[in-house]
């Protein structure tokens, strides 16, 4: 039976192992590498130490559409993705029942909800929801969205945006970001991305707010059998 990407029944024993890292490189590797045991699944192995991951800008594009879903694609065509985020405390222990909200461009650049945009900024998504949505981490402090892998937009290497709530009066804002070799790879050989004329402009060291936020914000990605699949761990520190 092929394996499901989006599963996420962690035992707690193989919990407790994928505690000990978060995404710190951007690595990518094929699906053979990698590591189950029984109905556990850990991180990449070289996906570095639990680290307090460092808010980001909420950027200009964020609304809560009201949507607790675990799909967020809403037909938007582009390369399967599936988002694992991993919400702990700042002893690296799971957050049960945090918020997690996650928002993203389509393989073309646009936000769903505001005009504007687009290379031609002739492009208006007004009332759409696409690529928005948010659940609650389950006892492990995981959620899993399904989605496509994001586009660029001019001044931006590819990112998603999330927020994310441990408590109702706390919230962590941040952005996880892709290796720029994977993205590449995508947006070169695979439609709708490969059909835009203009030409990415920014790349992962060329973008300030990644520069700013330093390894721990890079996913570990990887190609599985039916979707890339993309994880990090969302470390969040005591409040002063």
């Amino acid at each position: 039976m092929p394996d499901d990407p989006f599963r996420t029944n962690l035992s707690r024993r193989h919990a407790l192992g994928l505690l000990a890292v978060t995404a710190g490189g951007g690595v990518f590797l094929p699906a053979s590498a990698r590591a189950q045991e029984g109905d556990g699944l850990r991180l990449l192995p070289d996906a570095g130490v639990c680290t307090i991951t460092p808010a980001t800008t909420e950027g200009p594009y964020y609304f809560d559409p009201v949507l607790e879903r675990s799909d967020i694609t809403e037909g938007r065509k582009g390369a399967g993705l599936v988002v694992r985020l991993q919400v702990v405390d700042q002893d690296c222990q799971p957050i049960e029942a945090a918020r997690v909200d996650i928002w993203h461009c389509d393989a073309e650049g646009h936000y769903s909800g505001y005009p504007g945009q687009g290379d031609g900024r002739d492009v208006d998504t007004t009332g759409e929801k696409f690529l928005r949505g948010w659940q609650r981490s389950d006892r492990n402090g995981i959620v899993a969205f399904r989605t496509i892998y994001p586009g660029w937009y001019r001044g931006r290497t590819t990112h998603i945006h999330f927020k994310a709530f441990p408590s109702d009066a706390s919230v962590l804002t941040g952005q996880m970001f892709f290796p720029d070799d994977v993205s590449e790879s995508i947006y070169a050989s695979v439609a709708p991305y490969n059909r835009r004329s203009a030409k990415r402009d920014t790349m992962n060291g060329d973008d300030r707010i990644l520069r700013r936020a330093g390894s721990g914000v890079q996913s570990a990605v990887r190609q599985g059998e039916s979707a890339y699949e993309a994880e990090m761990i969302v470390a969040i520190g005591r409040e002063d």
